[in-house]
């Protein structure tokens, strides 16, 4: 038998997943799970989702086929999405070409990032930051350049631009509304940062996901549709997110044919493509009126502003929330640690929330904690008498 046979094969993979610790998500939902707490941490709603898009599953389970798809997505769900966009937004997409089907969005991302970054280029991030950005940025080669944006407003800032653009800056990836701030980016934010890609000819990857769960009147704006950017942004959206279904995992690519011919080059070596029938329904409600996704905001806003109002009274400083699942709270005067927080008040108080801090690549920001209200009132109004005790041991 030869030497090589006996050898035990190496263990370790690539440095940028293997050195990776658990996602937070995992470690609080473990606490909550060890402590029978009430689980506000993790992102998803109380609920099955609309009764009509699941039957409309249900019924293409039977009588659509069950065999590979077309790589770029069923033609019904990609002209599907091209008539949504251009009814809530006013884009003009080309089903045929600027439009693709992925399994969820961050497999889009992912598509995204490894087919546009080549080794050594810079790409620009706004922190605080979903947490799959920073290691598929690294793993694709991407160089990370921050730009931190800070409680209460998030805004993004000229001088924190200019500090990061450069010549070697390939790719910018925006997060709007973004997740966990809440924050819902407007026309000056993005014209800002319009301004930058254009000048340095940089691409924008926008995480769009969040583009229907916005509140209080306001209209989402896709960097794509500002002046310049409509040649060089890759709009990513999601059906898990519009529809309360994050388990399908059906997402969007929207991109210039030029951007796309690339994108789907990746895509067909990632997962190749989604499950027909969850494309379906998708496709059927992408269509529904405006009543459907008016109702599901009011209906969001509503639980917002029952957990924001329950927080206050018991002596918690609410952020704004113009967006998302969330809220968060501010910390200060009342623990000096999101992290070490979080923890209590999952061991002792019963509540599971997530420190934002993970979500800050350079540990810049430890005074934030963010609570989902995408649940039932009692589960929000059990989880607000829970954390009383937090003031009325102080």
């Amino acid at each position: 038998m030869s030497l090589a046979a006996n050898r035990t094969p190496p263990l370790a993979g690539h440095p940028v997943f293997t050195d990776l610790p658990e996602t937070v998500f995992e470690s609080m939902s473990r606490l909550a799970r060890q402590h029978g707490a009430i689980n506000l941490g993790q992102g998803f709603p109380d609920g099955q989702g609309p009764d009509d898009v699941r039957a409309a599953a249900a019924r293409a389970l039977e009588s659509v086929s069950n065999q590979y798809p077309p790589m770029m997505g069923l033609p019904s769900l990609r002209t599907a999405i091209a008539a949504h966009y251009r009814r809530h937004q006013g884009l003009d997409l080309d089903p045929e070409r600027e439009v693709m089907v992925t399994s969820g969005a961050t497999e889009a991302l992912a598509g995204a990032l490894m087919a546009l970054v080549r080794p050594g280029d810079e790409v620009v991030l706004f922190e605080p930051m979903y947490d799959a950005y920073l290691p598929l940025v690294r793993r694709a080669g991407g160089v990370p350049r921050f730009v931190t944006l800070k409680p209460p407003h998030f805004r993004i800032e000229d001088a924190a631009l200019a500090a990061v653009f450069s010549e070697r800056t390939r790719l910018v990836l925006l997060n709007n509304p973004l997740n966990p701030s809440a924050t819902v980016f407007g026309a000056d934010d993005l014209g800002l940062l319009a301004a930058f890609c254009r000048r340095f000819e940089a691409i924008a990857i926008c995480d769009e996901v969040w583009e229907h769960v916005i509140f209080d009147g306001r209209r989402h704006l896709p960097l794509m549709a500002l002046p310049g950017m409509r040649e060089r942004t890759v709009k990513i959206g999601s059906a898990g997110k519009i529809f309360s279904l994050t388990g399908w995992k059906v997402g969007f690519v929207m991109a210039a044919e030029p951007l796309m011919r690339v994108l789907s080059r990746a895509h067909q070596f990632l997962t190749f493509t989604t499950p027909p029938n969850l494309q379906e329904a998708v496709a059927y409600g992408l269509g529904k009126d405006d009543a459907y996704f008016e109702g599901m905001r009011a209906d969001l806003a509503r639980s917002r502003d029952r957990l924001a109002a329950g927080l206050s009274r018991i002596g918690f400083t609410v952020l704004p929330s113009a967006g998302t699942y969330f809220l968060t709270v501010d910390l200060t005067g009342l623990a000096d640690d999101d992290v070490a927080f979080c923890e209590r008040i999952a061991s002792e108080h019963g509540v599971a929330a997530i420190p934002v801090s993970a979500f800050y690549a350079q540990g810049s920001v430890r005074n934030i904690a963010r609570f989902c209200f995408a649940k039932a009132d009692d589960t929000l109004d059990a989880a607000v008498e829970r954390l009383a005790g937090l003031f009325r041991a102080a």
